[in-house]
C-alpha cells in the first residue's frame, strides 16, 4: 500500500451545474476547488457529468418533432463538452495546482462527434493523471455516450494511496469491481447524477463497495431542480426534475464518516485514516486471505498482476499504467 499511516482530508462536492453552460460551470467548479482546498482537502471529488450537465432529459418522445428536440439537445451538449486535454482541462488543472489537491471530476468528453461519460483525474501538481470512460451506460444513456475500454479500468498511484473511480451503476459490475480491488484501490471516487429514484441504490451500492473492497468511498452526486433549467431548453417540460443528490464519505467498514446530504448544494469533509483499511482487511481481505485464488481467478485485459507496483522497464508496458489522456498530456507538457 502507498499510504498506511498518513491521515488527510477528503472533500465530496454536491453541486448543481450551470445547465448546459460549460464556461460558467467550469468557473463554478474552479471556485469550489479553491474553497475545498482552502478548507484543507487533499482530494476533491465532483459529480458525474457535471460539466456541462448530466443529460437528465428523455431520449425519445415518440414523434418526428420530438426527435428533432432530442437531437437539438445532443448538439448543445456536444458544443459544451470538453476535450482531454484542452483549454478547459487546463483551467481545472491550474485550480488543482493552486489548491494543492487532487481533483476527480465527471465531464462530458468529446472526441470527434462522439461523447463519453468520463472521470478526469488531476494531480495536485496540476497535471492530468488520466481518465476513466464509463464502461457501460444504462438504458437511455446509450443514446448519448460511447463506451470505455480495458484502458479505462485504471487505478492511479498517488501519495494519498491508490485512487480509482466508477460512475453510478458501474458499481453493480461485479467483475469490474473485482478488477479495481485486485489493482489495489484504496480510495474510491463514486460519481452519481443524483436521481431521486436511485437514492436508496446510491446508499447501499456505495456502502457495499466500501465494505466489499475495504476501501474509502468518496461519493459525490449532482443536485438540480426545475427552476435551475432555462425555460428556453426545449425538453424542460418533458423532464421530471427529481434529482436530490446523495453525497457522503464512507469508511472501509461501510459506515458514513460524513453525510449523506440531499436537497442542497454543499461540500462534506472527512478525515481519512488509511490504517482503517488494514483494520478492515484484518477481518475480510477480499483479494487476500478472504479469497480463494486456487479456485477463482479474474483475467483483466492488458493487466499483469505480477508487475503491479514494480517499475515498468519496457516502453510498450506503459499503457497499462497510464491511459491515453495521460499520455497525450505528457506529450503536450514535454513539447512546452
Amino acid at each position: 500500500m502507498n499510504n498506511e499511516t498518513g491521515k488527510f482530508t477528503a472533500a465530496a462536492v454536491q453541486m448543481s451545474p450551470v445547465f448546459l453552460n460549460k464556461a460558467e460551470t467550469i468557473g463554478k467548479v474552479v471556485s469550489l476547488i479553491e474553497e475545498a482546498g482552502g478548507n484543507g482537502a487533499s482530494i476533491i471529488v465532483f459529480p458525474e457529468a457535471i460539466i456541462p450537465t448530466y443529460p437528465y432529459w428523455p431520449k425519445d418522445l415518440g414523434s418526428a418533432e420530438g426527435r428533432k428536440l432530442i437531437l437539438d439537445a445532443y448538439v448543445e451538449l456536444h458544443r459544451n463538452s470538453v476535450e482531454i486535454p484542452g483549454p478547459d482541462t487546463e483551467k481545472l488543472c491550474k485550480a488543482a495546482k493552486k489548491a494543492g489537491a487532487y481533483v476527480v471530476i465527471g465531464v462530458n468528453e468529446k472526441e470527434g462527434g462522439t461523447l463519453y461519460n468520463t472521470i478526469l483525474y488531476i494531480d495536485k501538481d496540476g497535471t492530468i493523471l488520466g481518465r476513466h470512460r464509463k464502461l457501460m451506460s444504462i438504458d437511455s444513456e446509450k443514446c448519448i455516450w460511447g463506451m470505455g475500454t480495458a484502458e479505462d479500468l485504471g487505478v492511479f498511484d498517488t501519495d494519498l494511496g491508490k485512487v480509482g473511480g466508477f460512475f453510478c451503476y458501474e458499481h453493480h459490475m461485479t467483475l469490474a469491481k473485482a478488477a479495481m480491488f485486485l489493482k489495489g484501490e484504496q480510495i474510491h471516487a463514486g460519481l452519481w447524477a443524483g436521481h431521486g429514484f436511485v437514492k436508496p441504490t446510491m446508499d447501499f451500492a456505495s456502502r457495499e463497495y466500501a465494505f466489499e473492497g475495504q476501501v474509502f468511498v468518496i461519493a459525490s452526486a449532482a443536485y438540480i431542480t426545475e427552476d435551475m433549467v432555462p425555460d428556453s431548453f426545449p425538453l424542460k417540460k418533458h423532464t421530471p426534475w427529481d434529482f436530490p443528490g446523495g453525497t457522503g464519505i464512507i469508511s472501509p467498514r461501510g459506515d458514513y464518516l460524513a453525510g449523506p446530504i440531499y436537497d442542497k448544494e454543499d461540500i462534506v469533509y472527512a478525515e481519512i485514516d488509511p490504517s482503517l483499511i488494514i483494520r478492515a482487511k484484518a477481518v475480510i481481505d477480499g483479494v487476500g486471505h478472504f479469497s480463494r485464488p486456487d479456485i477463482l481467478r479474474l483475467e483483466i485485459e492488458g493487466y499483469d498482476p505480477s508487475r503491479d507496483g514494480k517499475p515498468e522497464k519496457e516502453p510498450e508496458a506503459a499503457p497499462a499504467r497510464k491511459n491515453g489522456a495521460a499520455a497525450r498530456a505528457a506529450e503536450r507538457n514535454a513539447a512546452k
